[in-house]
């Protein structure tokens, strides 16, 4: 009796934290897909930018906070770093720096389509904890 009963709380905390995982992701994805979609409503070119770019970086400064945690683990560090690094790539390939092009005023919805895309494929290359997740989202919700 005993041991059917550890074995239900096991799997129901494996579930539980699959589930966790799977919302925290979700909303940072959501995330991107707000920036996108403010994007798309906006017709300025600058101001798109302007959205695009304080999107990114207040997820690198998430990031940045989440990173100096004691509650991160050296393998979320890890996935952490690799998140920052393609942030970054995206920060400067928007705005024309460190050796990329500039992303044309007319293509500024594709890029944010783009940035969407390519977030949605880091959750599948770059993994973090849900502890990880959960402070990111807590940081981002604070930060806007």
């Amino acid at each position: 009796m005993l041991a059917r009963t550890v074995v239900k709380l096991f799997v129901t905390i494996i579930v539980l934290v699959v589930a966790g995982n799977a919302m925290g992701q979700e909303k940072l994805q959501n995330y991107f897909n707000d920036t996108a979609e403010k994007v798309k409503a906006t017709e300025n070119p600058v101001q798109k930018r302007d959205l695009l770019d304080k999107s990114l970086q207040g997820m690198s400064r998430a990031v940045d906070q989440v990173e100096s945690s004691v509650l991160i683990s050296k393998e979320d560090r890890a996935g952490l770093d690799r998140l920052k690094v393609g942030l970054q790539d995206k920060q400067d390939e928007l705005m024309g720096r460190n050796g990329y092009e500039r992303v044309p005023d007319s293509q500024l919805n594709a890029f944010a389509n783009y940035v969407v895309q390519d977030m949605e494929q880091a959750d599948r290359t770059i993994t973090i904890s849900l502890v990880a997740a959960l402070l990111i989202i807590i940081i981002i919700i604070l930060l806007v």
